[in-house]
């Protein structure tokens, strides 16, 4: 079994369209065409081909930079069509041969990463008005399948070959668990006896029955596919127009980050991630607003326009943003992060005020749904973060969301070096979590009355009075902060990493589900277990198996 990547090998999140090996991207004013191309050779590790645009961690992180840079750098786009450019197939899914040879911890990463790019495909529909439909020109399977599962529209080919189908539970041992099962029967509205067949069907369903079953919305005969497609994009472009009138919308270019990396450390213009191997402990410390970054945003949108990426908000959530995925991926050693917020507490919340005052703007309101999608990969990320808010930490508004997605906040009160937290409009529904509820309601989900007692107003506590509120985990005077960090860091360095995966995963989404969480929770829970049953990667397990003449042995016991 080929071996995860090492820390001298680190994977690298960050690319351009310069660098794209698989996708091919084209504009025509509102309508933008993403075709999946696939090239066999270009993995991002060897021993296995990328055939039938087939997929891996690679493929998808162009796709991520993709999506991005839609958002930002063409915000006239109305109409995304996701088609395939090669011919007879339009995606066969993750690579068998990858994840047969990959560890446990990179497909569990590689599932997540995965459906967090097909859920930032949703949200560009549901608050930017760039609406994704597939053109599946080919057969489209497993992960194919569920990467048009996250459009809005999907229309087949009618051609006697091509079809959609979700062919993991007859031929892999293991389950759509990237968001395929929940999509189609939460999001499609497939109905769960025909979801049965439908994923129990190797061959998967074409032609008016798709349509029937509402696997697809439509299908055309390849004589006249691309100008079907052609007049529904042209249609449904119109429409979004005629629902949000387009303003001149001028795109900001996305730069590259490049953090200066040493031996244990990366670090960014405005955060800093260290760690050390050997105690499996990371830090995790981001730099708040100046007085600068304030008084750029109070001259208006078009200030934020003309700093365009180096914006702080934007800069600072995309390097935290890539600090968390190199986290997850090159770190797997890491149990437990300590996030530090540091800066002027009164310039975070100014800086807040001035960015939800210029929300209307197409731009603005850009960065706060990438604040908020940058946030999220916290509270998905299976590490313990505690949140250190001691001397010049400023835990304020959208800092302050760091503290909240933490599993714990300890706070240090000492009249000799005072502290402050605070709360900010962003605090209050600009930036929620993947249930769709604030961290402070998810956080405060059964003391309804202390965030009632909060309200929504815009405020700077002191550590006494922000945990009388409730927003401490731990309060400690100077005198104990030292020690009693530190027993708590080598009390959760203790654990089993496997019990605080799953022990954090229940705890940080309280209240009810959606479609979102329902997919990251079965994610966690229903693939990860599957992965490691030997029904599916055991020796004779039918992903181990999979394009050998042997049959897999299963295990006929239901557990």
């Amino acid at each position: 079994m080929e071996s995860p990547p090492t820390h001298a090998t680190p994977v690298d999140f960050e690319t351009d369209p310069s660098r794209y090996r698989h996708w091919r991207v084209s504009y025509d004013g509102p309508i933008a065409t993403l075709a999946m191309a696939v090239d066999p050779e270009g993995g991002l590790r060897s021993g296995y081909e990328l055939k039938l645009n087939s997929y891996d961690l690679g493929v998808d992180i162009e796709l991520a930079d993709v999506v991005r840079r839609m958002r930002f750098e063409h915000p006239e786009v109305r109409v995304v069509v996701l088609t395939s450019g090669l011919d007879n197939v339009f995606c066969a899914g993750a690579n068998i041969h990858m994840l047969a040879a990959s560890t446990h911890a990179w497909k569990v990463n590689f599932c997540k990463f995965t459906n967090e790019t097909r859920c930032e495909i949703e949200d560009a529909e549901a608050y930017s008005g760039q609406v994704y439909i597939a053109a599946v020109n080919g057969p489209c399977a497993g992960g194919g399948y569920e990467l048009a599962l996250a459009c809005r529209e999907i229309y087949l080919q009618d051609d006697g070959s091509s079809a959609v189908s979700l062919p993991e539970v007859p031929l892999l041992g293991v389950l759509p668990g990237t968001g395929g099962l929940t999509r189609l029967v939460d999001k499609r509205k497939v109905r769960r006896d025909r979801a049965d067949i439908f994923s129990t069907t190797a061959e998967g369903i074409r032609g008016k029955k798709a349509v029937e079953w509402r696997l697809v919305d439509g299908v055309y005969p390849r004589s006249r596919f691309r100008e079907a497609i052609a007049g529904r994009s042209a249609a449904l472009a119109a429409e979004l127009a005629r629902a949000l009138p387009a303003a001149e919308r001028r795109g900001i270019h996305l730069g590259p980050l490049l953090p200066e990396l040493s031996a244990g450390r990366r670090r960014y213009r405005h955060v800093e991630l260290s760690w050390d191997d050997n105690a499996r402990l990371a830090r995790l410390t981001i730099h708040g607003p100046t007085a600068e970054d304030v008084a750029l945003l109070g001259r208006g949108a078009e200030a934020a326009h003309a700093a365009g990426d180096q914006l702080w908000a934007l800069r600072a959530f995309r390097e935290l943003d890539d600090a968390i995925l190199h986290l997850r991926v090159n770190l797997p050693g890491v149990g437990v992060v300590l996030v530090r917020a540091v800066g002027d507490a009164a310039q975070a919340l100014a800086h807040d005020h001035a960015l939800t005052e210029l929300r209307g703007d197409w731009f603005i309101n850009e960065v706060i749904r990438h604040m908020a999608r940058a946030l999220r990969r916290v509270d998905l990320s299976s590490r313990t973060f505690f949140a250190l808010g001691d001397a010049g930490t400023a835990f304020v508004g959208a800092l302050f969301e760091l503290a909240l997605a933490a599993d714990r906040f300890y706070a240090l009160d000492d009249e000799d070096a005072p502290v402050q937290v605070g709360l900010s409009p962003l605090n209050f529904g600009a930036l929620p979590m993947t249930h769709g509820v604030t961290r402070l309601r998810a956080h405060l989900h059964g003391e309804p009355e202390q965030l009632s007692r909060l309200g929504e107003a815009a405020q700077l506590l002191s550590v006494g009075d922000a945990d009388e509120a409730g927003l401490v985990t731990v309060r400690l005077d100077g005198i104990d902060w030292d020690d009693d960090t530190r027993v708590a860091i080598e009390e959760r360095l203790s654990l089993s990493p496997d019990a605080l995966s799953g022990m954090e995963a229940n705890l940080r989404f309280p209240g009810a589900e959606n479609e979102d969480s329902k997919i990251f929770a079965r994610l966690s829970a229903w693939q990860n277990w599957i992965f490691i049953r030997p029904n599916a990667t055991g020796a004779h397990g039918a992903l181990t198996l999979y394009g050998k003449p042997e049959r897999p042995h299963f295990d006929w016991n239901r557990v």
